[in-house]
């Protein structure tokens, strides 16, 4: 019963652990991927951080990056604390086996000792040989000799069965060992990001501090970027009304070519690149509360992208440019028509497209717009018809 029981334990473990493992390792890969890609939105959100124009002066771009870098690190943190639950799970079952190891190499010695002794006095004055051929007739003999091979056969298979629990006992602790290594570097990585976490934060209060203090030169700033959405927006219903004129006209070539194009943008759904390399949402689609006014709505036909200095601004899509022209308060504005959608990219320092031109995806159309404090902010929209879309579920995910 012993045997069997042991043998079930061995048997047993590799399989335990191997689920175990699979299952686990799978959750680790995922929270891996997942430290990796907040590590590069806090990075990203740095270097976009230290290209304002003067890290004194506050502004709603440093803000809006040193919000994303908190988002990021709180996420970060996040993961660090799901993997270092999972390592004391894991770290749990561990023990469980060693405990039970520990328990059937004690049995295992005990019953040993016991084979020994019950063979030291079995043996004592008296040799094999003579227990051999005191047999009475040939076949106790045969049943004697049958014996003593079943008895060294035990005492052999009892010691190999210690010395391969001994083995994996040893193998398991050594586990257990690894595994507390590798939890103490993730809770001192929880420790430091915490560090910087709280050392952001405290620069974020600063910060909406020092731009509650220049309250009336935000409501004058948000005055004029209402202004320029209006501007903008009549320009797009303008566009839109024209292309609803030329489609009434278009030949049936033109409608069906027009139709495809439709078509294959819509199934570029969640799935469109991006108009810039790099970079955040910066602002968000529909109405939001602005994030230092109190009690004070911004509404966003499109999103703020905030992106690195220079960074080339790219057609998220194939189509044909529409308008190129300037606004106050937008800069240089490109529009690109893909059958029944419109996409918009305002904010451009300088524009590389013609209208007319058809564009693929990826073709540079600009670079961005760098304002007087440093920062590069893209602002894209979506359009299907008259119909304002919200970008981010058009994007692919970042």
């Amino acid at each position: 019963m012993r045997r069997s029981r042991y043998l079930f334990i061995l048997l047993i473990i590799p399989t335990l652990f191997f689920s175990i493992d699979t299952h686990a390792q799978k959750t680790k890969s995922q929270l891996e991927k997942e430290k990796k890609e907040n590590l590069r939105k806090i990075a990203e959100a740095e270097r976009i951080l230290s290209e304002t124009a003067d890290e004194k002066k506050a502004t709603l771009g440093q803000l809006q990056a040193l919000n994303q870098q908190i988002n990021a690190r709180e996420s970060l943190i996040r993961s660090i604390g799901s993997e270092i639950r999972i390592l004391d799970n894991e770290i749990i079952d561990l023990k469980i086996v060693v405990s039970s190891l520990q328990n059937d190499l004690i049995q295992l010695k005990e019953e040993y000792a016991d084979q020994i002794y019950s063979s030291y006095k079995a043996n004592r004055g008296n040799s094999k040989l003579m227990f051999l051929f005191s047999a009475t007739n040939f076949n106790q003999l045969l049943q004697r000799l049958k014996y003593l091979e079943q008895y060294s056969d035990a005492r052999r298979l009892q010691a190999e069965q210690i010395e391969v629990v001994t083995k994996e006992l040893n193998d398991q602790r050594s586990k257990v060992e690894a595994k507390r290594a590798e939890q103490q570097l993730l809770l001192n990585q929880q420790v430091r990001e915490s560090r910087k976490l709280a050392r952001s934060k405290k620069k974020q209060s600063e910060l909406v501090a020092q731009l509650t203090k220049k309250e009336r030169q935000l409501r004058k700033e948000l005055e004029n970027r209402r202004e320029a959405n209006r501007k903008l927006n009549t320009l797009i219903a303008k566009i839109i009304e024209d292309e609803a004129r030329k489609s009434s006209t278009a030949s049936t070539a033109e409608a069906a070519s027009a139709a495809e194009l439709t078509k294959l943008f819509e199934s570029k759904k969640n799935n469109l690149t991006w108009p810039v390399g790099s970079g955040f949402i910066s602002a968000k689609f529909g109405k939001q509360p602005h994030p230092v006014l109190k009690r004070i709505t911004v509404v966003n036909d499109g999103v703020g992208i905030q992106t690195e200095k220079d960074s080339p601004v790219r057609a998220v899509f194939e189509g044909e440019v529409t308008l190129i022209g300037t606004i106050p308060g937008k800069n240089n504005v490109v529009v690109i028509r893909h059958g029944s959608y419109l996409t918009v990219y305002a904010q451009l320092k300088n524009i590389n497209v013609k209208k007319g031109q058809r564009v693929r995806s990826n073709d540079i159309i600009g670079e961005v717009y760098t304002d007087r404090d440093g920062i590069s902010e893209l602002e894209f929209q979506v359009y299907k018809g008259t119909t304002k879309l919200n970008p981010e579920n058009w994007l692919a995910f970042k």
